[in-house]
């Protein structure tokens, strides 16, 4: 709603950006610029759609929240609490790899 859930969404997408491989970046990139706008919420919608079928063992509800971060992109309601779900599940997931990967080197 406001410019301060626009740059938090920013800085989340921003974040998830480094943290997934060149190919993924590359499409998470293109998916944000202004023109990819008629692509990215009919694949958004379709990703929240399809992640109510997650009983499926292709499709799963991780889709729910790749669905949730395109649509916010454009619909600014959406901004603040994806945004700052984002950040939650990213600090979670960079502190369980952090905590794997010190695991990891004990053994070793």
């Amino acid at each position: 709603m406001t410019a301060h859930d626009k740059q938090a969404l920013d800085r989340a997408l921003d974040e998830l950006q480094r943290q997934v491989p060149d190919p993924m970046c590359r499409a998470i990139r293109w998916l944000r610029n202004r023109r990819a706008r008629f692509v990215r919420v009919p694949l958004g919608l379709l990703c929240i759609a399809a992640s109510f079928f997650w009983f499926l063992p292709v499709i799963g509800i991780e889709l729910l929240p790749i669905g949730l971060m395109l649509v916010a992109i454009d619909v600014p309601v959406l901004q603040g609490p994806v945004a700052r779900a984002t950040l939650w599940l990213e600090g979670k997931w960079l502190r369980l790899k952090g905590w794997w990967g010190r695991r990891r080197t004990r053994r070793t």
